[in-house]
C-alpha cells in the first residue's frame, strides 16, 4: 500500500507539480517546433514518452550494475546520451516503416529527441533522487505524460490562435511563448498538491 501511494505521488508530482516543460522549461525546442498541429504533437509526445521511459529503465541498470560497480560514474552523461541516441534511432526506424506521414511531419525534430534535455534530465534526476526501479519507471512515465499533456494542449491552443486576430508581431513563435507562459502559470496552481 505504501508503494502504491509513493508511485501515485511521483506520478502526480511529475505530471502536474514539477512538470519539466512548464515548471523547469526543459524541452522547449520540440514543444515550440512540433506543436503547430495536434496530430503531429501527439506523435511527438508518444515518441518522447517511449524514449524517456525506456532510457530511464536502461540507464538505471547501467548506473547501478555497470558505472557504480566499476567506479565509472564520471562517464554517466556520455553513456546516457549514447543510450538515448540508440533509442531515438530505434523510434526513427519504426516510425519511418510504420507511419511515414508522421515521420515526415516530425522532420528534423525526431532525431533532435536525442538532444532533448528533458530525456537526459529525467534519467539523471532519477539517479540523483535515489529512486528504485519502480519509482524510476513512475517518474519517467509521469514526466512523459507531463510532456505529452503540455505539447498537446499547446498545439490545440496554437490551432485556435491560427483562426484568431493576432497582431502580426505576435504571430507564430511569440504568441506560442506567451501561451506557454500562461500554461506555466496555470500549472502553478497544482503546486500544493503533493
Amino acid at each position: 500500500m505504501e508503494l502504491l501511494s509513493s508511485i501515485f505521488k511521483i506520478l502526480v508530482l511529475y505530471i502536474f507539480v514539477n512538470n519539466y516543460v512548464l515548471g523547469q522549461f526543459l524541452g522547449i525546442c520540440p514543444l515550440i517546433g512540433v506543436s503547430t498541429k495536434t496530430e503531429t504533437a501527439a506523435g511527438m509526445g508518444l515518441a518522447v514518452t517511449f524514449v524517456i521511459t525506456m532510457a530511464s529503465i536502461v540507464t538505471y541498470f547501467i548506473q547501478y550494475f555497470l558505472l557504480e560497480r566499476f567506479n565509472l560514474q564520471y562517464t554517466q552523461t556520455i553513456v546516457f546520451i549514447l543510450v538515448i541516441a540508440t533509442l531515438v534511432q530505434f523510434v526513427e526506424m519504426v516510425l519511418k516503416k510504420m507511419t511515414p506521414g508522421l515521420y515526415s511531419a516530425l522532420g528534423v525534430f525526431l532525431p533532435l529527441i536525442t538532444t532533448n534535455c528533458v530525456v537526459l534530465g529525467v534519467a539523471i534526476a532519477n539517479i540523483q533522487e535515489g529512486y528504485n526501479l519502480i519509482e524510476t519507471v513512475a517518474s519517467a512515465l509521469g514526466s512523459s505524460i507531463g510532456f505529452f499533456i503540455a505539447i498537446v494542449l499547446l498545439s490545440a491552443i496554437r490551432e485556435k490562435l491560427e483562426l484568431a486576430d493576432v497582431p502580426k508581431a505576435f504571430k507564430g513563435v511569440p504568441i506560442a511563448l506567451v501561451a506557454i507562459g500562461l500554461m506555466a502559470m496555470a500549472f502553478l496552481g497544482f503546486s500544493g498538491l503533493v
